[in-house]
């Protein structure tokens, strides 16, 4: 079976974003529904992750940079879009878990992108254009994704357990060392009363 990928083939009935409500026989409310892109790309965002495979939407330098510093939640990067007042297009950049089919995730990437933009906004999803930019494994994937954040919070931790007993052994030290002080005070005292 030859499945078409082709949304412009595929009968959507046109539907155009000017809505009006009829109110019984004589008032008709119309108004305008716009999408800006980052509604349209967030849709994307939550829809796609959950696909087995996708490990991460890639968001190019500045995007990874910024993740890289402190955890984010940001499930519109690396995904653009072209908003239209009928029609979408979505492009996105990719990285997929290693020994994973690369042409079955994409595909899935783009039935759910379609799937989930028609539903909730009914705009024609006209174009999903997925760039595969890496490939990783989970292992490889997961030690990458470590932030600076995740870094200085462990390292912090490290060095509170090293303070700490730095602290245990100069408290210690003290003890001895004051311990030994009152053994010679003692001892002096009673080398003087003899």
């Amino acid at each position: 079976m030859v499945e078409n990928n082709s949304f412009n083939e595929k009968s959507v009935p046109e539907h155009t974003q000017t809505n009006q409500m009829n109110k019984g026989n004589d008032s008709q409310i119309r108004g305008e529904t716009v999408y800006d892109d980052k509604v349209i790309q967030k849709i994307i965002g939550v829809a796609i992750e959950k696909i087995d495979g996708l490990l991460t939407v890639d968001g190019g330098f500045f995007s990874n940079a910024a993740e890289k510093l402190v955890n984010t939640d940001n499930v519109t990067a690396g995904i653009d879009t072209e908003v239209g007042k009928k029609q979408v297009a979505v492009d996105m950049n990719v990285v997929i878990e290693y020994g994973k089919d690369i042409t079955e995730v994409a595909d899935q990437i783009r039935k759910v992108t379609h799937d989930e933009v028609e539903k909730m906004t009914h705009l024609d999803v006209i174009e999903v254009n997925v760039h595969v930019v890496d490939i990783k494994t989970k292992e490889e994937f997961e030690q990458d994704s470590e932030t600076v954040q995740d870094k200085v919070t462990s390292a912090a931790k490290t060095t509170g357990e090293f303070a700490s007993k730095q602290t245990d052994k100069a408290k210690d030290a003290m003890n001895r060392g004051t311990d030994k002080a009152q053994e010679k005070i003692e001892d002096n005292q009673d080398s003087r009363v003899k």
